[in-house]
């Protein structure tokens, strides 16, 4: 016997949690997660950085309406989910004014050194600073949202592996570890694993591709200061930053990569360490711990989100790169409005009828196939 649901999400990370909270006491709702645990994969390894000056246009209005909803609900969380932390770019003049977007602007080589004493002289040229980034604290975040759905009657499966999916009249049937579903609404928020899914369901892939992205957490002689700014090279090669006593670092690595439980390459983080011993006065001596997540794209680099135009009730919540958490809470809020509209519960957000910053949030995604079209 399968339970009923008005939609079943299918990934536990920062997107399917996210919009489980959105949708929770406005329809019925099942997430299932095939991990025992949630966001066991890319969203347990976030750099935990939300960079309005970091993405293409899209995603910075998404980055900047998640920032809104964040902060909305930290005025009444004991402890916020956001604290202030500016992201700088370092390098040659002409990448850094490549890379950087409106909302960075362009600092002297003083004030560069000024705000992150450990980089030495000669080892950037030009910086940009984007003092409207903050520091996420992404489990607090998961964990509200986790609260905030199952408060509202969403039911949370994990250790539920999809292995069977199949269009049944006006909905869809799902099979999911010992459980069966059925939906009117099949949200496909599986991460890495996205584009297999709709080849189970029996829908044509988008062409997601997962990309490793490896960090660490490493010991250092001199730990940077309280309000050193998260820096990236421009060439993106690199970024690190404080970790409480520790620096996390990153060699921005973007290889592809099949979807599977990534783990660091050998010499990856040691190159990187050998590397930033040479551009800084840190001194790293060793490696607390290391991680690699997926980061998984469409070819455009936007984020595929809406239903498949040729796959009736199939809702494509995926390719969110490296800007999941910047823009979870404003992809969830436009992914919601269009699944309650598609079941006749009013209009879609960034409709004719929408008004505000979600409005102009959608706008800015027209490009994102708000119906998948082939």
């Amino acid at each position: 016997m399968s339970a009923n649901y008005d939609v079943v999400i299918v990934g536990g990370g920062i997107a399917g949690l996210s919009l489980a909270s959105a949708l929770a006491g406005k329809c019925s709702v099942a997430l299932v997660e095939a991990e025992q645990t949630l966001a066991y994969h890319t969203s347990a390894r976030s750099a935990r950085q939300l960079i309005p000056s970091y993405g293409p246009p899209a995603v910075q209005e998404l980055t900047l309406r998640t920032l809104e909803l964040i902060a909305a609900q930290d005025a009444h969380r004991p402890e916020p989910v956001l604290s202030p932390r500016s992201f700088m770019l370092i390098g040659d003049d002409a990448t850094v004014r490549e890379q950087a977007s409106g909302h960075m602007r362009p600092i002297t080589h003083a004030e560069a050194l000024e705000l992150c004493p450990a980089l030495l002289p000669d080892s950037f040229a030009a910086a940009g600073l984007d003092t409207g980034s903050f520091a996420c604290n992404a489990p607090l975040l998961l964990e509200d949202h986790r609260r905030r759905a199952e408060a509202g009657g969403v039911d949370i499966i994990t250790g539920a592996r999809v292995h069977s999916a199949q269009r049944l009249g006006s909905g869809w049937e799902l099979g999911a570890g010992q459980e069966g579903f059925q939906a009117a609404v099949v949200v496909n928020a599986a991460g890495a694993w996205a584009d297999e899914l709709a080849v189970l369901s029996g829908v044509e892939k988008v062409q997601l591709q997962p990309y490793r992205r490896t960090a660490a957490i490493v010991d250092v002689e001199h730990p940077l200061p309280e309000s050193s700014p998260m820096v990236a090279a421009a060439d993106d090669s690199f970024y690190f930053r404080r970790d409480d006593g520790q620096v996390l670092i990153s060699p921005s690595e973007h290889e592809p990569s099949g979807p599977e439980d990534a783990q660091p390459h050998p010499g990856d983080i040691e190159g990187l360490i050998a590397r930033l011993n040479t551009l800084t006065t840190l001194g790293i001596r060793g490696v607390r711990q290391a991680w690699t997540g997926l980061r998984t794209e469409a070819a455009d680099g936007v984020p595929v989100v809406g239903f498949d135009a040729e796959a009736p009730g199939f809702f494509w919540l995926a390719g969110q790169g490296g800007y999941g958490f910047q823009t979870s809470s404003g992809i969830a809020e436009l992914a919601a409005g269009l699944i309650l509209a598609g079941r006749g519960a009013g209009p879609a957000a960034g409709g004719d009828t929408a008004a505000g910053p979600a409005s102009r949030t959608a706008k800015a995604l027209a490009a994102t196939r708000w119906s998948i079209r082939r």
